[in-house]
Formats: C-alpha cells, structure tokens, sequence
C-alpha cells in the first residue's frame, strides 16, 4: 500500500471534489484495490478487496500526519466503504460528515451523500466532460439539452449554468432526481430545467416531443439490472440520435465499463447512426489515469451533419 501512503504524504488540502489516489487505474501494482477522494471537507477511502484493521490504522495515521501539516485548525473527517462483497460497507472512521453535504467543482456547488450507497452523487471521473458542456454552452447559448441517465443532474446544472435554455433530465429513480432538483436550487437556477421519472425506453414518445436537441447526453451505467445493460441495450439509444439531434447538434456518449473499449461505441455508431460524425474523445481527469486506454472511462462526442 506504500503508493497510496505516497499520496497521502503529498497531496495538498483539497478544495474542490476530486480524486486523490487511483489504484483501479493499475499503474501500482499491489495497490489496485484502492481508492482515495477527497469531497471536502471529507475523504472517502474505498477498497475493492478485504483489508485488514492493521492496514486502516496505517492509513489513518498517515492521513492524521498529512492533515495536521496541511489543515492544523481543521478536524479529519474520513470515511471508508468496502466493496468487495455485494452491498458496500461504509463507516465513519473519524470525524463527523456535515448534513447537507455540499461540494465544489470550479464554483459550481452539488450535493453528496458519502456514508449510503456505492455512489456519492457526483461522479468525479466526468470532470472533463462537464467541462465540455460548460465550454458549448458558453459559445452556443440557448442550447436545448437533453440528459439522458441524469443522476443527479449534474450534467444539467453546469449547462444551464453556461448557458443554456433548456434541458430535459430523463432518469428513472426518484431518489436521485430529488437531489437533482436541490442541486439547481443550490445554485441559484430557478427556470429552464424539466426533470422526468421515467424508464428512458418506455417514454421516448415525451423525449421526442420536446425536441429536437442540439446537444444529447447519454451517461448510462454500464450494467445495472433492470435498467441498463450496454452490450444489449445501448444500441437501441443510438438509433434514437439521428431524429432527436438538431442538424449540427452534437451528442456526448459514456460508457464505464473495462470490458468494453472505444470501438464498442464507435462501431456501433457507425452502423447505427451514421448520420453523426466522430469528433473526439475527451481526457479523462489527470487523477484518472489508467494503463490501458479502453479500460477506463469512455467519453466520445459526435456532430449530427449540418443540413
């Protein structure tokens, strides 16, 4: 575990939501399993693999030494969840999470909820792709958005924020679009957000009359049963594109799954909905970075043809 101690020994305080240490990324073998974020003004260590007490104690008292060099007046507050086995085990390991828990990332505020659940509301690994957002928005205003898997909306929040003169959030859990919906309140934006508790597959008669769109977001989970399953199910999404793209609209499209590299999108598109042309793929975050280029986090973006 001596890289993630590294980690500790060096990081600087943390201001915004990011990312500390990424094992998962495999450039440090041995410590693969773990993971360390920082939502300030709490750090949430994960591991993938049972660890021992002994090992919890070593990280605390390094994350104790490295807090007291960098926030002397200010108390630890550190979570760890284990996710080895099924349901995550989260606890509270020193220190207190404050209620409601509200993060940064560049000025924009969301809301997090680190001691349930194996997401925390805010998925730190899509920073370059809200930042894409942000940059359209602000060139393009008045855009009409749609989002689809919103979450928590967060995605919405940065374009309307920009921007934007609509989006249209689509998701199917209540829970996370409640917070979806404080996440624009929090930031001041009253108007120009509609939020649906829908199955995507079973409303695309609501979807399509609000459109045409000139952007077109597609977060999906990778594999979440009952709900989505990309090897099966994110075809019948680009199919969609074609007639819920403004000529010239772009569309974002995620895919987090190892297994799966860029060319599961790419040639999927291509047979699928060969009305859009590739432009890019975006970085992913520096604290991302990973030893195979398809096993990490897969952000692509395409432009419907101008007519």
């Amino acid at each position: 575990m001596q890289a993630l101690l590294n980690a500790i020994a060096t990081m600087a305080m943390p201001i915004d939501a990011e990312r500390i240490f990424h094992g998962r990324g495999g450039l440090y073998p041995g410590c693969e399993h773990w993971v360390l974020d920082a939502f300030p003004p709490v750090l949430v260590l994960t591991s993938f693999k049972p660890v021992t007490n002994e090992e919890l104690e070593t990280v605390h008292t390094a994350l104790k030494d490295r807090w007291a060099h960098i926030a002397p007046n200010a108390p630890l507050n550190w979570v760890f969840q284990s996710r080895h086995d099924g349901e995550p085990d989260t606890r509270l390991m020193t220190g207190h999470v404050p209620e409601p828990h509200v993060v940064t990332e560049q000025g924009t505020r969301f809301r997090v909820h680190v001691l349930k659940g194996q997401n925390h509301g805010l998925f730190l690994d899509m920073a370059e792709g809200r930042q894409w957002v942000r940059e359209q928005a602000t060139v393009n205003p008045n855009l009409k958005v749609l989002n689809l898997f919103a979450y928590t909306c967060a995605f919405s929040v940065v374009a309307l924020q920009a921007g934007a003169k609509q989006v249209v959030n689509v998701d199917m859990s209540q829970g996370a679009m409640t917070i979806g919906q404080q996440n624009h309140q929090i930031n001041g934006l009253t108007h120009g957000a509609s939020f649906l508790v829908h199955d995507i597959f079973k409303t695309w008669g609501k979807i399509s009359r609000s459109g045409p769109y000139d952007m077109i977001i597609v977060d999906p989970p990778s594999f979440q049963k009952g709900s989505f399953i990309a090897t099966k199910d994110y075809a019948k999404l680009m199919r969609r594109l074609p007639d819920l793209l403004m000529p010239g609209g772009h569309a974002l499209l995620c895919l987090n799954a190892p297994e799966l590299g860029a060319a599961f999108l790419q040639d999927q598109m291509k047979e699928l909905a060969s009305e859009l042309d590739f432009v890019q793929r975006l970085p992913n975050p520096t604290a991302f970075r990973d030893v195979s280029i398809d096993r990490s986090l897969k952000v692509l973006i395409y432009k419907a043809r101008a007519c």
